[in-house]
């Protein structure tokens, strides 16, 4: 296995998350590779592994904590890790200490940029980015919201712990009408796909329903409301991981226009 940055002849491989099999990859427009274009002068770092084949099979990308949705000082956040884990494409890559190696290759990266500390979440469920699996790495539990665990583990002993950014505010059920409240910032493909099937499903009712879009690249967007990727129909929020389908929003949406 060789840990490797990304170069311009995999990045459309990055963009899909290694998975260019994925009809539903489709879906997600080109928000990953506008997301991308912005952070990448912004310290955004993105590292790849390949097997012995020379089959890219995982990557990591983490960020300052500044361009992140997490507050603090003199720290990197892990945005994702991911190893190829489906039966398509590659197949299944998981449990051969990729996952692991990629991570080293990111603390000793940030450690070396004069970092305090790496920052990761973690679900507290069986899926996706465990908690349980960066605590064996070493990582520490510093807070929880819902399902997911704010974790870290730090280089400096003055480094300072980083905190959840909670919601500033909500979005507000408007009368008369349904309005469907869609925050994007792009660096998740699921959630672009959740973003696009959500647009598409608006404008199917016409205009009983009012999409809103707010673009959280703007920080100062970001930080009125505190979400960085979320989608709300009227004032309750829809699951977004994995993606609903076209059809599933469509009925939720349905559901509250029935009820003007």
């Amino acid at each position: 296995m060789r840990v490797i940055n990304l170069t311009p002849e995999n990045k459309c491989l990055y963009y899909v998350c290694l998975e260019p099999w994925s009809k539903e990859m489709k879906e997600a427009g080109d928000h990953k590779s506008i997301w991308y274009e912005n952070y990448k002068d912004k310290g955004l770092r993105v590292k790849l592994i390949e097997d012995d084949n020379g089959v890219i099979s995982g990557m990591i990308q983490y960020i300052p904590i500044q361009h992140s949705f997490i507050q603090g000082e003199d720290l990197y956040v892990i945005l994702c890790i991911w190893v190829h884990g489906h039966k398509e494409g590659i197949g299944d890559q998981r449990f051969k200490g990729m996952g692991k190696k990629l991570l080293e290759a990111a603390e000793k990266d940030v450690s070396e940029l004069g970092a305090k500390g790496i920052v990761a979440w973690g679900l507290i469920i069986p899926a996706f980015m465990r908690a349980s699996w960066f605590k064996k790495q070493g990582y520490e539990k510093v807070a929880r919201s819902g399902i997911t665990q704010l974790m870290w583990k730090k280089f400096s002993s003055d480094a300072i712990k980083p905190r959840f950014i909670n919601p500033k505010k909500k979005p507000k059920k408007q009368k008369g009408q349904v309005t469907i409240y869609a925050y994007k910032n792009g660096w998740c493909p699921a959630i672009n796909i959740s973003y696009e099937r959500a647009k598409k499903a608006s404008l199917s009712f016409e205009e009983k329903v009012v999409f809103k879009e707010f673009d959280t690249t703007n920080r100062s967007i970001f930080l009125e409301w505190g979400i960085m990727d979320a989608i709300f129909i009227d004032n309750k929020q829809v699951r977004t991981e994995p993606p609903p389908t076209y059809e599933k929003i469509c009925k939720l949406i349905k559901k509250r226009v029935d009820r003007l």
